[in-house]
């Protein structure tokens, strides 16, 4: 706000900035958008090191070898080792800087309309940061002709897509979505899965090579030599160095690259690997092994949902204005802490609360408002539990009502019997009866 020379207020036009500068997730930018990382992404440094340091290592060991002997194989070996070493170094950063397939989040939720459009049995109903709003916890979609069930995200206000999650580290729903890598420092999603593919692959390759020259090197040193092989051993300490280096690194990424090949030739994510157990179900993705691998690696990645270089308007959008009403007026969580701390104005208006309101305690009508609307609606709900005190009340109730249907019953008698001359005995019966229904009533 500023001040004009007549002393009035005038408001401040929010002014357009980039949309990697107002993200609301917890990547990283660099080159003005242009490169999106992970918020690890220290990460990639450490594992470029791992693999540089070793791969140029073993060259530098062969280029002595070069300049000793003069043959030709240790140039051949030589330049192939760069070439694996330099892809692999590649393939990990087009896997860690590029977007891997974020879904836009809705700055309002989605309209009541569409989440009782579909049938869901869900029990689980939206609320959080959506008070006001009741939508279905999941629904389903029909991918493939099986039913598949898409979840609401409460953070980026949406139903997710097919195979998308939600990362907790990013803070981003990602579309076919695997895993968060802190090894690359970004999420595994569809549009880098087949570089992290590559890079774990190639990884693997060049553990194997230089595991296999080392060894190599060692051996035709014991012929030259003519030394035992403990004693060639003994004096190549950096091709030892390597050849533990690698077979310890092999492990790792050799049984990662074979898991990947078993989950890319069934159609699989490692999350959905790990939740879902598609060997006890059927698998609505798997096309066969040879299409499978053909939608990977010979099909055409999709674009990026979001252009983090365009203008956006920086508006902060109150959730609660959004959310259409439901026939319950139930008090907000934001709401209940703003009349419990007596801040000056509730959500969505500007009126101030009267401070003899402020040390309520609406949890208790809240509950009752909820237990009346139920008992409105003549019938009670099916995926409501009541609670002890409920539980009593209905016992009462049931007690009070056999009481009057039985009072009623010993009335219509005593008026007949009555008409007998036998009516005063009863008439006192009554009497005292309709005093009990009275007091259990109170």
């Amino acid at each position: 706000m500023k001040e004009t020379s007549l002393g009035e207020e005038e408001e401040e036009t929010p002014q357009p900035r980039r949309l990697y500068k107002v993200w609301k997730g917890s990547n990283k930018f660099i080159c003005g958008g242009r490169l999106i990382f992970g918020p690890d992404v220290a990460s990639l440094f450490l594992s470029a090191l791992l693999i540089a340091g070793p791969a140029i290592a073993f060259c530098w060991q062969m280029i002595e070898k070069i300049n000793n002997q003069e043959e030709n194989i240790q140039n051949m070996v030589t330049f192939v080792a760069v070439i694996v070493t330099l892809s692999d170094l590649i393939f990990l950063f087009l896997t860690s800087g590029r977007d891997p397939g974020i879904v836009p989040r809705n700055s309002r939720p989605p309209e009541s309309d569409e989440g009782f459009d579909v049938t869901t049995p869900s029990m689980e109903w939206v609320h959080g940061r959506t008070p006001h709003l009741r939508l279905p916890r999941t629904k389903d979609v029909i991918v493939n002709g099986c039913a598949v069930k898409v979840k609401y995200c409460d953070t980026c206000l949406l139903y997710r897509p097919p195979r998308a999650s939600h990362c907790s580290v990013c803070n981003n729903c990602v579309q076919r979505f695997d895993h968060h890598c802190p090894w690359v420092g970004q999420c595994i999603g569809l549009r880098n899965y087949r570089f992290f593919f590559l890079f774990i692959s190639t990884s693997t390759f060049l553990c194997i090579y230089v595991f296999t020259f080392s060894w190599v090197n060692i051996y035709e040193e014991k012929k030259l030599q003519n030394l035992e092989l403990w004693k060639a051993i003994k004096g190549h300490g950096l091709s030892i160095a390597l050849i533990v280096y690698t077979f310890i690194a092999v492990w790792f990424v050799g049984g990662l690259t074979i898991f990947h090949l078993y989950l890319i030739s069934t159609n699989q994510t490692t999350y959905e690997n790990f939740r879902y157990r598609y060997d006890k179900r059927e698998n609505p993705y798997n096309k066969g092994l040879l299409r499978n691998f053909k939608e990977l690696f010979f099909t055409r990645i999709p674009p990026s949902l979001n252009n983090f270089r365009s203008w956006v308007i920086d508006e902060q959008i109150e959730v609660g204005s959004a959310t259409p009403s439901t026939g319950i007026d139930m008090i907000s969580p934001k709401e209940k802490i703003d009349i419990e701390m007596g801040s000056k104005f509730m959500m969505g208006g500007n009126e101030s609360i009267p401070s003899i309101l402020r040390n309520l305690d609406y949890s208790a009508i809240d509950e009752n408002l909820k237990y009346n609307h139920r008992r409105d609606e003549n019938g009670s709900d099916a995926f409501t539990f009541p609670t002890i005190e409920e539980q009593q009340d209905s016992e009462q109730n049931k007690i009070t009502e056999d009481i009057i249907v039985e009072s009623t019953s010993i009335r219509t008698t005593g008026q007949v019997e009555k008409s007998a001359g036998e009516g005063s005995a009863f008439d006192g019966t009554a009497t005292s009866l309709d005093q009990e229904v009275h007091i259990l009533g109170q």
